[in-house]
Formats: structure tokens, C-alpha cells, sequence
């Protein structure tokens, strides 16, 4: 049975979150290896989780993931965050032809067992409301938020509304919504729209 988490994982990599994805019920997010010291998109959505339920960081145990753990430290507050950490063991993941730089086993290399008793302190019971609804692309179209002549407007307004950057793409306004409250916060938000000027 998958560990529920209320806080969302942040990982290195596709392969980490591959791993978790089997052990938790948990939002889960990736860094892009270093991609994140570049992605401004990536740290405001970040800021935003973290601030609004948490955010568990755990890296692989090399000098790149300390690098990377210490970039998130930097950007976010560290009450928000809870970092975790994997034991260095030496190894090789299946699905590489050789071993990391430093030859240590990364997040995807780690025993499930051992995950879970790391994450095991900050799950949340089963039965606990389920995540709200998410908002469709499509809705997101229908509303005029994508492929309208104001779509941008509309999407600046309504990322003002929720405490957004208003700079935001619309796939990643998107996938903040549905991160922060899904249908409810969306809908909410919506009433608080002021009317087109058009029509």
C-alpha cells in the first residue's frame, strides 16, 4: 500500500520520481537535474507548494544533489521545507551502463523498504479527503484562458487573483491550479474575474 503525503516531493530526476511514484500517494516534482537554477516557472510554483502545503527535498547523495538541496535552501524558507536524506551506498541502477562519478546508488537505486521508513513520519491518513478535481485543458480553453485574442490577459488577471507570477505559461498556470486546489480554487477564483471587455 502507497504512503499518502499532503506535502509535495521534490526529486532530481524522471527515474526518482519513477521510483516514488510506486511507493507514494504524493504529488511529485522534479528539479531537471540543475534545470531548476534556470527555470523561474519551476521556483515560483515551488514557493507557492511550499508556502501553501510543505515540501519534502530528497536528492541523491553526491555532490550534485547537495548542490541542488542547497540551491532549494536558498530559495525557499526553511520551515516550509523538510530535506531527507539517502544513505551513500556504493552501486550502479540497473538500467545504467556504469556507475555515477562518485559510484554511489542515487534516489531510483534505494531500497523500497528503506524509502518508506524515510517518508513513513510524514504520511497522512488513507482515508483523508481526496485531492480535488483537477481543471481540463479543455475547461482551461473553454474559459478563454487558452486560444483567445485576450487569453494572456485573462491568464495574467486570473494568476494575479491566486497569488500566481503573471508570467506564467498557461500549461503552467495550469498545473499550479491543480497543484494548489484543482476545480474549487479555480471556480473560485473565476468569480472574482472581471468581466471581458469584449461583447
Amino acid at each position: 500500500m502507497k504512503l499518502k503525503l499532503s506535502r509535495v516531493v521534490l526529486v532530481e530526476g524522471k527515474y526518482d520520481k519513477i521510483k516514488l511514484d510506486s511507493l507514494l500517494d504524493a504529488t511529485i516534482l522534479t528539479t531537471h537535474g540543475f534545470g531548476i537554477f534556470k527555470e523561474a516557472e519551476k521556483k515560483a510554483l515551488l514557493r507557492r507548494l511550499a508556502k501553501e502545503r510543505g515540501l519534502i527535498v530528497v536528492t541523491d547523495s553526491d555532490g550534485a544533489g547537495k548542490v541542488i538541496r542547497g540551491h532549494i535552501a536558498s530559495i525557499l524558507p526553511k520551515e516550509q521545507v523538510i530535506h531527507l536524506y539517502i544513505p551513500k551506498i556504493k552501486g550502479k541502477e540497473a538500467r545504467k551502463t556504469e556507475a555515477s562519478k562518485e559510484g554511489t546508488l542515487g534516489v531510483e537505486g534505494m531500497e523500497s523498504d528503506l524509502l518508506r521508513t524515510l517518508f513513513a513520519p510524514y504520511a497522512v491518513d488513507a482515508d483523508a479527503a481526496p485531492a480535488c478535481e483537477p481543471v481540463s485543458k479543455y475547461r482551461f480553453f473553454e474559459d478563454g484562458f487558452t486560444g483567445a485574442p485576450d487569453s494572456t490577459k485573462s491568464r495574467a488577471q486570473l494568476s494575479k487573483l491566486l497569488d500566481l507570477p503573471d508570467d506564467l505559461s498557461a500549461n503552467a498556470l495550469l498545473e499550479a491550479i491543480n497543484l494548489l486546489g484543482g476545480l474549487p480554487l479555480y471556480e473560485s477564483a473565476l468569480t472574482r474575474m472581471e468581466p471581458s471587455e469584449e461583447g
